[in-house]
């Protein structure tokens, strides 16, 4: 008997967060029996987890700056309409090769306006195919951009309505309605699907770190590092001022951030606190080194927070908040108000006010993770499988 096919596509411009969440919803995907093609565009990422999903790296991409409306090449360089050209027909040649029973499109079109050039190729190709396939969009809870324009949130409505059969949220309507940040969520109707967040099992990583790794410590992380010295320089900083300033501080710069700065970090934790802070590349182990630190100071970004719930780690967060994003504040505030983190604006972080969230956040017991759906893959998969089951060619 033929298996089910699903082909799934991600783009990460500047942080790790959304290759990690697809890869994680691949992995599920697979787990219950279907052949998984999950194409990249992103830049290649170290130590991703795959299991039984292919894995098609495009050409990669990055976004320029912070302003996200332009994108840059794997030497840095701006693409040309040729780059894109070729990168479009990578894309479909995958897209062919895969014939799948379902396309799964990560954000577009609630976002990845600069990738229109071949995702609007791919979903014409897609719906217009003898063998159409169920076509979702696979998004999380809150929108990063576009939420203030409604002529572009009509654009998004228009372009789902085109190609689209249904849309993943990933989030927890309890927490955070998707029409918090889609003014049209309303008309999406039965279309929408709230599957609680995306994050990887402790027990899936198969990852042992050594014994009671982590133990009272504090753990301060920024993702993969694209952005945040800023928030890991101010934590080293913020040591002295802290209530637990005897406690060891590792600092997890993350697999994108340059040599340079480990090595200008690891030069000023030195100078603040010789032997008390560790300065070192991101940890596969770090599940479990949120599960047993006294606290956690990280960016805020989706999957760090999600981590942190999953391990019921205290948590002091400061989204990141450049080049005008507010996804990041938004999904934060929500979680401070319900207790479940500590929060920090970007505009107001110094040491001292680093430490004093630390102080507070040490006065709460550890967060419950059963406040919040947290099982975001495995109900993901279940419905993908159900629509892809009912694909007739």
């Amino acid at each position: 008997m033929t298996r089910s096919r699903a082909f799934v596509y991600v783009q990460h411009l500047l942080g790790i967060g959304h290759l990690r969440r697809a890869a994680t919803l691949a992995n599920a995907l697979a787990e219950k029996g279907v052949d998984v093609t999950l194409a990249s565009g992103g830049f290649p990422v170290s130590g991703l987890r795959l299991e039984g999903v292919e894995l098609v790296q495009l050409p990669p991409a990055a976004a320029a700056d912070l302003t996200f409306k332009s994108l840059v090449d794997a030497e840095r360089k701006p693409v040309d309409d040729a780059w894109k050209s070729r990168r479009r027909e990578v894309l479909l040649d995958a897209w062919r090769a895969a014939d799948p029973h379902a396309l799964i499109v990560e954000l577009f079109p609630f976002g990845r306006r600069q990738l229109r050039f071949e995702l609007v190729p791919l979903l014409d190709a897609a719906s217009g195919s003898q063998h159409r396939p169920a076509i979702v969009c696979s998004v999380r809870d809150i929108l990063g951009g576009g939420q203030d324009n409604p002529a572009r949130q009509d654009e998004m409505l228009g372009t789902f309505e085109r190609y689209f059969d249904r849309v993943l949220v990933h989030g927890d309507p309890k927490v955070i309605a998707f029409g918090r940040t889609f003014r049209h969520a309303a008309a999406l109707g039965e279309r929408l699907h709230y599957t609680g967040y995306i994050v990887e099992e402790r027990e899936s990583q198969g990852v042992e770190g050594p014994a009671g790794a982590g133990e009272g410590e504090v753990l301060v992380s920024a993702g993969g590092g694209a952005v945040g010295m800023r928030l890991l320089e101010t934590a080293i900083r913020a040591r002295p001022l802290c209530a637990r300033a005897g406690s060891l501080w590792r600092i997890l710069c993350g697999v994108n951030a340059p040599a340079s700065e480990l090595d200008r970090l690891a030069a000023i934790a030195r100078e603040i606190a010789p032997g008390g802070i560790v300065v070192e590349r991101a940890r596969k182990d770090f599940p479990m080194l949120l599960a047993h630190c006294e606290v956690s100071i990280s960016q805020g970004g989706y999957n760090t927070m999600m981590d942190c719930l999953r391990a019921g780690a205290r948590s002091v967060v400061v989204p990141f908040a450049g080049g005008g994003e507010i996804e990041q504040t938004v999904r934060a505030h929500a979680f401070a108000e319900r207790g479940l983190v500590e929060m920090v604006a970007e505009e107001t972080l110094t040491p001292q006010s680093l430490a004093d969230a630390v102080a507070r956040v040490m006065e709460r017991p550890r967060p419950p993770a059963a406040e919040i759906d947290l099982e975001g893959a495995k109900r993901s998969a279940e419905l993908l499988y159900g629509w892809i089951s009912e694909v007739k060619w």
